[in-house]
């Protein structure tokens, strides 16, 4: 069995490395070792384990960050880790007017231990494949459902992604009686030994009933037939608890810290 350490420094070396193919208008941008990326629902900043800025050189990244999308007139989110250096990034964050939003756990599963092609399913319930707009636009209103906030960007962004680079994208519905109940998605990452799982959410009458379990079996299945090594994903503490009992390995935690024009995360 691999161990926690060697997961997290594969993670680091290769997930966090290695940005996904943008979408039409879309874009990546260095700023040094911090890579953000622009043309999203808000911008969005990830670094590696160490940007090796420390003091005054640390602030003038992170305000830099901040007036960037502030002249845009957008909200921003910089990706912290748990195990991220110095130990006072946070700190500097804070000052500069960046909130704290939930703490996810980034956890880590060999491909191998998860795949099933055709898992078990509540009565009712059937699985399948979609790209359809249509299809793809009920995930933006079933998400805005389940979450309650306006989640209709995210069908415009996964069909931006899927007229982009297909063979990147694999988004799966469970659906009982014509309607959809759950949604989750793929995401491969060429170059890599990992694919990330994304979605899942699920409406709340049909938690606990295994369609989370099937939808997380049914894409192991399709990253082992593509040859993936590992699926990662970054979990509430409700996923994570069922993710764990599956075999996944917490590996470090991530804590979105947000900058709003408007204040707050």
């Amino acid at each position: 069995m691999t161990d926690t350490s060697a997961l997290l420094a594969a993670y680091d070396s290769q997930i966090r490395a290695t940005p996904p193919a943008p979408p039409p208008g879309v874009t990546h941008e260095y700023d040094g070792r911090l890579l953000r990326t622009v043309g999203l629902f808000r911008g969005i900043l990830n670094a590696p384990p160490d940007l090796e800025l420390r003091g005054r050189e640390l602030d003038e990244l992170i305000c830099r960050q901040r007036d960037y999308f502030a002249a845009r007139g957008e909200a921003v989110e910089w990706k912290v880790r748990g195990h991220d250096a110095p130990e006072d990034l946070t700190d500097r964050l804070r000052a500069a007017g960046f909130a704290p939003g939930a703490e996810e756990t980034v956890l880590v599963a060999p491909v191998a231990d998860l795949a099933v092609e055709r898992p078990e399913l509540p009565d009712g319930v059937r699985l399948r494949r979609v790209s359809a707009d249509a299809d793809i636009h009920r995930i933006g209103a079933l998400q805005t459902t389940v979450w309650g906030q306006d989640m209709s960007w995210l069908a415009e962004h996964l069909l931006a992604r899927l007229a982009t680079a297909p063979d990147d994208l694999a988004v799966y519905a469970a659906e009982a009686g014509g309607d959809m109940v759950s949604a989750a998605w793929l995401s491969f990452r060429p170059g890599t030994e990992f694919a990330g799982l994304l979605g899942g959410s699920t409406l709340a009458q049909w938690r606990g009933k295994g369609v989370y379990r099937a939808l997380v079996a049914t894409r192991a299945a399709l990253a082992a037939a593509r040859g993936v090594t590992y699926l990662h994903l970054d979990a509430s503490a409700d996923s994570s608890r069922v993710l764990r009992r599956l075999g996944f390995r917490a590996v470090t935690t991530l804590t979105p810290y947000v900058w709003s024009p408007q204040g707050g995360a």
